[in-house]
């Protein structure tokens, strides 16, 4: 079975790459509409939408599926429920399809709702208290993005379709909710405290949610809708703003983690924050790149943690895993590749996307707090990767912990080389591809230097971290600080002791709303009727009983 499945989504993957380089350059579209209900002026259909974007990026989510299963069949060959883990991965590849190629908003509640379901039944797979809590996190969140998704059903009703391709502009309040659903999606402040709590999934899953399908499909949303957002300068400056504190918040967090899966989960949600960054600005195609080459680097680099976290006995503390280099030197130069991708050093794939979003963002008119907090941040990302490098594969050891190691020939292995060739040379291609050699950039030389100043500065800062950070511990004022900013903000913190309080609150509300008040009213008078203690005077008794059905009475003559 898992065979067979392999073999289609091989041939689909060589098609689909055939159809999205033929639609790019013809410079066309395919709509196929399948109608079940019309009503009045409304009709209940499902869309299909086939352009360059979507079968690009259906491109990508398969190819990146079909690594990740093949890994998953070695990884997972020891668990007793490999078949029903191999099931719901392939669920959400097809949940994910399902919401790239639907421009209708009904058909896209399918994928939105069913992504965030089958990504609670993979973060709780191992069944432990740890996995249950993070599993309750991730749904509740993503709960708030399917509630939203409704609302705007409801809403989008007013304008007599769900087909936002064919709008040319939308209210206020309908771009706010798309912008607040894709928050919860792809983690944004304030609905950051999920991501990392994910990490209590088995590592493929990790790869493929963090990679290209739970935290991508916010970004796929609000690409679609970009046409309309850049309309409304104030929510595109509001999602600039909170864009660059989720870029800045990450960093700070990566760069004082010893969690080795928790430090790519930080990495993932600052890249996230590149893109929506990238998205304010209102360059669709550049932040569609970014979302490509993020992809494959981020896979490659939760597959090379899963197999060092393997061989070292399950341990993830990042300070007593060191030395990779000596034991598995080929798992350490694919993981290292992956990691200079994802600082940006030049010619690797990650290069051609970052340095050209760094580049148009010099080009726009920022103020200096803007253009400082997003180059520090930058330098963050260069920190925290040198910094996870130096710890795992070039400090002295304090523990030896080695076992028997993995074959070069195992499936994990010739998985992690598919998605290795891919980031060495997706960047470039993808860059001819999509981009022409018209797009110039008129930058002076100190501005193009500027970026390669910060990621020197971002190496030193990295190699040098764990003296500072020691020092700085030392200090009575710096431990609230580290406290402070260990904890995602404390966006921990409210998940855990607030999120019953409003839920409590909420039941309560919708309590009273569903049981309407005066039905409300007139069993909770009963019920206090009733609870009145038995030796009371039979005349109060009456009194009371007169005066509910009085009461009563006086409701329905409202009525």
């Amino acid at each position: 079975m898992i065979q067979l499945f392999l073999y289609l989504m091989f041939i689909l993957i060589i098609n689909l790459f055939n159809l999205s380089i033929y639609l790019m350059y013809k410079k066309i579209m395919i709509f196929i509409e399948f109608e079940f209900l019309k009503l009045s002026s409304i009709k209940l259909e499902y869309l299909i939408l086939m352009d360059w974007l979507s079968m690009f990026f259906s491109l990508i989510v398969l190819m990146i599926s079909f690594s990740v299963i093949i890994y998953s069949i070695e990884y997972m060959s020891g668990d007793y429920n490999i078949n029903r883990f191999i099931f719901l991965v392939m669920l959400f590849v097809m949940f994910m399809i399902f919401m790239i190629i639907s421009p209708n908003m009904v058909s896209i509640l399918l994928g939105w709702d069913g992504l965030g379901l089958i990504s609670y039944c993979l973060v709780i797979y191992y069944q432990n208290e740890s996995s249950f809590n993070s599993g309750m996190v991730t749904v509740l969140t993503n709960r708030i993005g399917d509630s939203i998704i409704l609302m705007l059903i409801g809403l989008m009703l007013i304008n007599g379709s769900w087909n936002f391709m064919f709008y040319y502009q939308l209210n206020f309040l309908i771009m706010f909710l798309i912008m607040m659903a894709s928050f919860t999606k792809s983690a944004q402040i304030p609905f950051s405290a999920w991501l990392p709590k994910a990490m209590a999934a088995p590592t493929p899953v990790s790869s493929l949610v963090h990679s290209s399908t739970l935290v991508t499909a916010g970004v796929y949303l609000l690409i679609r809708f970009n046409y309309l957002m850049k309309l409304n300068l104030k929510l595109m400056n509001f999602m600039m703003f909170i864009s660059i504190m989720t870029l800045f918040m990450s960093g700070l967090c990566a760069n004082l983690e010893f969690d080795f899966k928790k430090i790519i989960a930080f990495s993932t949600l600052s890249q996230l924050g590149v893109m929506i960054f990238c998205l304010s600005m209102g360059f669709i195609e550049i932040s569609f790149f970014h979302l490509l080459t993020h992809a494959m680097f981020k896979c490659m680099l939760f597959m090379c943690a899963g197999i060092i976290i393997h061989n070292m006995i399950l341990n993830q503390d990042i300070r007593y895993i060191s030395m990779i280099f000596k034991n598995m030197p080929l798992v350490s130069m694919v993981f290292n590749c992956s990691t200079f991708s994802l600082c940006g050093i030049p010619f690797m794939s990650g290069f051609f996307s970052k340095d050209k979003i760094l580049e148009m963002f010099m080009m726009n008119y920022f103020n200096k707090f803007m253009f400082m907090i997003m180059f520090f941040s930058m330098g963050l990302t260069i920190s925290y990767s040198c910094r996870l490098m130096f710890y795992s594969f070039i400090m002295i050891p304090c523990l030896n912990i080695f076992c028997k190691f993995k074959s070069l020939k195992s499936l994990m292995f010739y998985s992690m080389m598919i998605l290795f060739f891919m980031t060495i040379f997706m960047g470039f291609m993808l860059n001819w591809m999509i981009f022409s050699s018209k797009n110039l950039i008129f930058l002076s030389k100190e501005l193009k230097l500027i970026i390669y100043m910060f990621l020197m500065g971002g190496i030193l800062i990295g190699v040098n971290l764990l003296w500072i950070s020691i020092k700085l511990k030392n200090l009575i004022l710096m431990k609230n600080y580290f406290f402070f900013f260990i904890n995602m903000w404390f966006l921990f913190i409210i998940y855990n002791m607030k999120m019953f309080e409003i839920m409590n609150f909420f039941k309560k509300k919708f309590f009273l709303i569903d049981l309407k008040w005066n039905e409300y009213l007139i069993s909770f008078l009963i019920y206090s009727y009733l609870k009145k203690d038995f030796y009371m005077d039979l005349y109060n008794k009456n009194f009371y009983f007169i005066l509910i059905i009085i009461l009563y009475f006086f409701l329905m003559i409202l009525y």
